[in-house]
């Protein structure tokens, strides 16, 4: 019936450490958890006597038309959680006629996923210590098809996940080894274990990735350049001022630093800084249609979701994704309606309620 539905089941479906992986988050998590209660504090205001019979949920971003203002956010390794991994998601939301995020550590390799699927794809992007492996990652995205890169910029260190550190919970060496070799590490020794290899994986994300590595970036390739894990208006605005296309406010989904907060608290305020000179995206804890309109009554282009099409694909493959996103659809279809609007484009902030 709703999102909810589909985490409760996929933590039954799952074994407790990869469950815990997917679901948890910082510390005490309690930006985790704010992550969802921010949502219940922005109350709508909807209008009445509007002729809503006829409504259009299509919108763009960056250019490009989606059948409806959510997209699929980059997670890794999706063939922790479903045999099809990434092939089920990029088929589901080719399907549904919107964009599918891929990560730097997905379970195939880019040109894999980019063959299985003819919808739009992103690539988001981790800096690597190497210049070559980024430079190559950023080049091979280009040629497999990829529409923009989602540069993520709030791991300079990884976060503490205690749900993870109590499990004892290591990604497997198959999907380690397969990942470390689709980035473009070559003559990896064959006899490491899993903290080994993670060690090699924590070594070669070690880089300084300031604003002047952004430049060098930006100069690699003329795709659309999007930051993700902007949380001020400071950051936002010199994104803007390096020619950055996209920004998607994000707090990593509650898994880097804890107390931080919720990416749609500070939505507006990035939006009114940034003034249209750069698309604005949000993620973290939407899980109902009402989430998306929201989002952009407070100035998004669109939302990313992530763990709630995890939770589907981890309960029923590509089935299972194709629900979730039919359910967001769904109840942002109605939720449109009956704050009457009857399209995306009438979405705008009096349908908030200021306290």
């Amino acid at each position: 019936m709703n999102l909810a539905d589909f985490e409760a089941l996929a933590k039954e479906a799952l074994e407790k450490p990869v469950y815990d992986h997917l679901a948890g988050g910082a510390d005490d998590e309690w930006t985790l958890k704010e992550n969802l209660t921010a949502w219940s504090r922005i109350r709508l205001l909807p209008k009445v006597l509007k002729d809503v019979t006829q409504g259009d949920l299509s919108t763009t971003v960056l250019g490009e038309s989606i059948s409806m203002p959510v997209i699929l956010a980059p997670v890794a390794c999706h063939g922790l959680f479903h045999v099809d991994g990434e092939y089920a998601v990029a088929r589901a939301a080719a399907k549904a006629g919107t964009i599918f995020t891929v990560s730097t550590g997905a379970s195939y390799s880019l040109e894999e996923v980019s063959r299985i699927a003819a919808g739009s794809r992103w690539f988001q992007l981790y800096a690597y210590q190497d210049r070559a492996i980024t430079r190559g990652l950023v080049k091979r995205a280009e040629a497999a098809g990829y529409k923009a890169i989602c540069l993520t910029v709030d791991t300079p260190v990884s976060g503490r996940r205690e749900r993870d550190l109590r499990n004892g919970f290591i990604r497997p060496r198959r999907f380690i080894y397969k990942t470390l070799g689709d980035i473009g590490f070559k003559n990896i020794a064959l006899n490491l274990d899993e903290e080994q290899l993670l060690a090699f994986s924590a070594k070669a994300l070690t880089v300084a990735l300031t604003w002047d590595y952004l430049e060098w970036l930006r100069s690699l390739t003329s795709l659309p350049f999007l930051l993700k894990g902007i949380l001020t208006k400071e950051d936002a605005v010199r994104a803007v001022s390096l020619g950055v296309e996209g920004i998607v406010v994000s707090n990593h989904g509650g898994r880097q630093l804890d107390g931080c907060p919720a990416a749609i608290d500070v939505l507006e305020g990035i939006a009114d800084a940034v003034n249209g000179q750069s698309e604005i995206l949000v993620d973290g804890g939407v899980r109902r249609g009402t989430d998306v309109l929201k989002a952009l009554a407070l100035g998004a282009r669109a939302v990313m979701v992530g763990r709630p099409y995890v939770y589907g694909l981890a309960v029923n493959g590509e089935k299972g994704v194709t629900q979730v996103i039919e359910l967001l659809r769904e109840e942002f279809k109605v939720a449109l309606g009956l704050v009457g609007c009857s399209r995306v484009s009438e979405i705008g902030r009096e349908i908030i309620l200021r306290s």
